[in-house]
């Protein structure tokens, strides 16, 4: 299987390679991932492999996505994904992915969601300087002016202010896979990846 999988992070740790140094990974586990549909250029006008994964909590499954996993099999998940791909022809609709086709030094590209961290203002969400603490000032974790004046007398789009922090798709375009244990389903990936434990992560091969 030549596309890549949905895994769900555990953690962090460290391992030793054969030098001694002492490298931080990410331990990640994949999870159940199984073909639900393939997307060609005729019938979707594009090429890719949508993966079904994640058991839901309940049988409670609405009759739309309860119907399109038929077509599969009677497996029961909870969510979708794609894989964009050259020649989906060489997919089978209900065949399962696992861990059989990544190897240890191969690099793959992660995405998932940052964590969240609520309401922010200026300094923690773009890294401001504060005002002065002294003096009779009292500026000193005010934005400050935000508008350009009576001309254009309104704030441009895009103007760094407080607001949300985190919790955004991020995308790490290289990782290394250092370690592979198939019975458990394991990966260690060398560094931090996005969000916190139990997040789900995207793990794509890179061409």
């Amino acid at each position: 299987m030549d596309i890549g999988i949905f895994v769900r992070k555990i953690g962090m740790t460290h391992i030793f390679d054969e030098n001694g140094a002492n490298i931080p990974v990410t331990l990640v586990r994949a999870e159940n991932c199984q073909i639900s549909q393939i997307k060609t250029t005729e019938t979707d006008g594009y090429s890719a492999i949508q993966v079904a994964y994640g058991q839901p909590k309940s049988n409670k499954i609405s009759k739309p996505i309860l119907g399109h996993l038929e077509k599969s099999g009677s497996e029961k998940f909870r969510f979708f994904g794609e894989f964009a791909v050259n020649d989906p022809t060489q997919y089978n609709l209900a065949e399962f992915i696992d861990l059989q086709s990544f190897e240890i030094g191969q690099n793959v590209k992660v995405t998932g969601k940052s964590i969240g961290k609520g309401f922010a203002g200026n300094q923690k969400r773009h890294n401001f300087s504060r005002g002065p603490m002294t003096h009779g000032s009292k500026n000193h974790r005010l934005p400050g002016s935000i508008g350009a004046g009576s001309t254009p007398s309104r704030v441009y789009p895009g103007k760094k202010m407080a607001g949300q922090l985190g919790f955004k798709q991020v995308t790490i375009q290289s990782s290394t896979i250092l370690y592979i244990d198939k019975n458990e389903r394991i990966l260690a990936l060398k560094g931090s990846l996005p969000g916190k434990e139990k997040n789900i992560l995207k793990i794509t091969k890179k061409v």
